[in-house]
């Protein structure tokens, strides 16, 4: 026919299917957390740290993390803790560091240096009503202790009702007498610097006010924050600017003072157990921290949780968050401690699987089968039934002995949102000429675009190129991805791109010839 001749084209399918975002994932301390601290707490040229607080701080993170780098520095940081210990001009959170980081490094401090700074420190005790200056001096005195000097608090129980003295009916407690504003930091600091009080009394505590300060910790807890995922932190209500502290280094106050009073205390604090899993979903969840001073409060508090007389916290991870139908992937969970140690006999079980819209797709139970040799506990995601998409999976964690749960929080039931992908099927497709947008299609011929298939069609430029298709998912079902393009190359090298409307039961487009 006048007119007509071959268009050579060739006909390149694009699909691209766009899923929301996963949430970042909760996962125990790890070596990216290390490589992070080395590269946060980099010492300056002189090889030092900074101050003496800073000091500390990177040298207690290092030793938490089992890092090698602080004891070449050693020689360093301990010349000039010792250095501030002996220096009559030196302040008592000089002091205070100073004897921190010679206990962290066991630098060799001789006695008479330290029985002139605990003369120093308590000397300060006697004659303060400030928060902090009871905070320094009674951690100092703490730290010399425990480096196996004989140091006793005198009238400790006295110092106790005056740090006491500056709680509030909240929990909070105020930085000194004249603070009007209670403050959720000065609560964590005042809790060990109570906890530390209790350790050099010759002799016990008032129980009486042992338990008030118990319940003051409660009360302190129902002060807490939460998100929707479970994770609980704690934030200032009100104070001062120049004394507002952010949730990160708030949330550590607390953390490694009520760890600190439950220690010596008698009995359990009564905090609720979701609350300190919560907590450690905080700290794990903030990821690698973008500077050295979060770090610091973020592994220190970690290491606080990892140990503690109120609950220790297991986390449960996905290996992965995304899983092929195709490659038949299996789900993969580890359940551990915040530093990846092993957790005690526990079952893990899938209880319900949620789609993106919240429709329940299944409610039957699963138990996942334990690998002891790797630690993991794992299901094949084919016997689900799920096809393609985002997911919210909800685990149930039980233990098995049950007076482990006085000790453990578990979080019962806990959601993972995951991602199922799998090789999407380009079926019934079809290609031929057309007149107009609505007129019988001619030459109609059977594409399959998985293969290398070649057809030939003859058309005139007044006629229309159309082609249609069905997108198929592993499981069978119809498959609408946000976006279909179709990539027509000519022969000439020159590429066009469309997007291809449809439905999920038919994707059709028509096109001009020219």
């Amino acid at each position: 026919m006048a007119g007509r001749r071959p268009a050579p084209v060739a006909i390149l399918l694009l699909l691209a299917a766009a899923f929301a975002p996963i949430s970042s994932a909760v996962r125990p301390v790890s070596d990216a957390h290390r490589s992070a601290a080395v590269e946060l707490f980099a010492p300056s040229a002189d090889g030092s740290f900074g101050d003496l607080e800073s000091t500390y701080e990177a040298v207690r993170t290092f030793q938490i993390l089992g890092l090698e780098n602080y004891k070449s520095l050693s020689g360093k940081a301990c010349k000039f803790a010792a250095e501030n210990l002996a220096s009559p001009g030196s302040t008592t959170k000089d002091l205070f560091h100073a004897v921190r980081i010679s206990g962290a490094l066991g630098c060799a401090v001789d006695a008479g240096v330290y029985d002139g700074v605990v003369a120093r420190l308590k000397a300060v005790i006697q004659d303060t009503n400030s928060l902090l200056e009871l905070y320094y001096p009674v951690g100092g005195l703490l730290g010399i202790k425990e480096q196996g000097h004989n140091v006793v608090l005198s009238d400790a129980e006295g110092t106790f009702h005056a740090t006491k003295a500056l709680s509030q009916s909240d929990g909070r407690w105020r930085y000194d007498t004249d603070s009007a504003e209670s403050s959720t930091f000065a609560a964590g600091i005042a809790l060990e610097a109570l906890a530390g009080i209790v350790s050099l009394a010759d002799a016990a505590v008032d129980p009486s006010m042992m338990g008030v300060v118990k319940n003051d910790v409660v009360k302190l807890f129902d002060t807490i924050k939460s998100y929707n995922d479970g994770t609980f932190y704690f934030d200032e209500k009100h104070v001062d600017a120049t004394e507002y502290k952010g949730p990160i280094i708030t949330s550590a106050s607390v953390v490694r003072g009520v760890t600190s009073f439950a220690a010596v205390v008698s009995g359990k604090l009564n905090i609720p157990a979701e609350k300190i899993l919560g907590l450690a979903k905080f700290f794990l969840g903030i990821g690698l921290p973008g500077s050295a001073k979060d770090c610091f409060n973020q592994i220190e508090s970690l290491s606080f949780l990892e140990n503690n007389r109120v609950f220790v916290p297991l986390i449960l991870s996905l290996s992965s968050k995304v899983f092929s139908l195709t490659s038949k992937d299996q789900l993969k969970v580890e359940v551990t401690s915040v530093f990846g140690s092993a957790a005690p006999s526990l079952k893990v079980n899938l209880v319900q699987v949620l789609g993106s819209d919240s429709k329940v797709i299944t409610s039957e139970n699963k138990e996942l089968q334990y690998d002891l040799d790797n630690n993991v506990h794992y299901l094949d995601i084919a016997p689900l039934k799920i096809d393609v998409g985002k997911y919210s999976i909800v685990f149930e964690i039980s233990l098995q002995e049950p007076e482990q749960e006085t000790v453990y929080a578990t979080g019962g039931r806990n959601t993972e949102s995951v991602i199922v992908t799998g090789l999407i099927k380009v079926d019934k497709a079809e290609i031929g000429i057309s007149d107009n947008d609505a007129g019988a299609v001619e030459s109609v011929q059977k594409l399959d675009l998985l293969k290398d298939t070649k057809v030939s069609l003859s058309a005139n430029h007044l006629q229309k190129l159309c082609l249609s298709f069905q997108l198929t998912t592993p499981l069978g079902h119809t498959f609408k991805p946000h976006q279909v393009f179709l990539k027509l190359r000519h022969e000439s090298k020159v590429e066009h791109l469309f997007v291809v409307p449809g439905s999920a039961r038919q994707f059709k487009i028509v096109l001009p010839i020219l």
